[in-house]
């Protein structure tokens, strides 16, 4: 039997390393998450963002602290620094990020009702999803995506 944070690590837009502290945190504030202790996995995912070492680290925790902000406003400050810190990285470790983090943050712009800025960030979110795999994740971006564009995409 595998634990929640085997799982966790497992499901995640690419397979992390179990090794990675940061990951494991994050892995641990997911499984938090699933078992309805939503407290728990911010702090979790506040350490993982303290105990960054670098780029990477912090583009993983700062995709899950976004999803804890009390406000869209702080929720799409969030998660811009995911993308930022995944464009710092600039190598194929976050590759399998960028559809993921274009999501969220389109739909941080949607709260806020920037509408036509979320569309642009959808389709950029659309653009990264090309050549990704077919996993089960990638099958929930593509159908957050394709919803997003729907939402705030005006019919061509």
């Amino acid at each position: 039997m595998t634990s929640p944070v085997s799982r966790a690590l497992a499901y995640s837009k690419r397979p992390m390393d179990p090794n990675n502290p940061v990951a494991r945190l994050c892995a641990a504030g997911m499984a938090a998450e699933a078992e309805g202790r939503a407290a728990d996995a911010k702090a979790l995912f506040e350490q993982a963002w303290a105990e960054s070492r670098d780029d990477f680290d912090a583009c993983i925790a700062a995709h899950y602290v976004a999803r804890h902000q009390p406000t869209a406003a702080a929720e799409l400050e969030w998660n811009s620094k995911a993308l930022e810190r995944a464009d710092r990285v600039g190598d194929e470790r976050v590759r399998a990020f960028y559809p993921s983090l274009y999501l969220n943050l389109a739909y941080s712009l949607e709260k806020l009702g920037r509408t036509a800025e979320a569309c642009e960030v959808y389709a950029t979110a659309a653009a990264r999803l090309e050549g990704q795999p077919d996993t089960p994740y990638m099958k929930l971006v593509r159908g957050g995506v394709a919803a997003g564009r729907t939402r705030t995409c005006p019919a061509a």
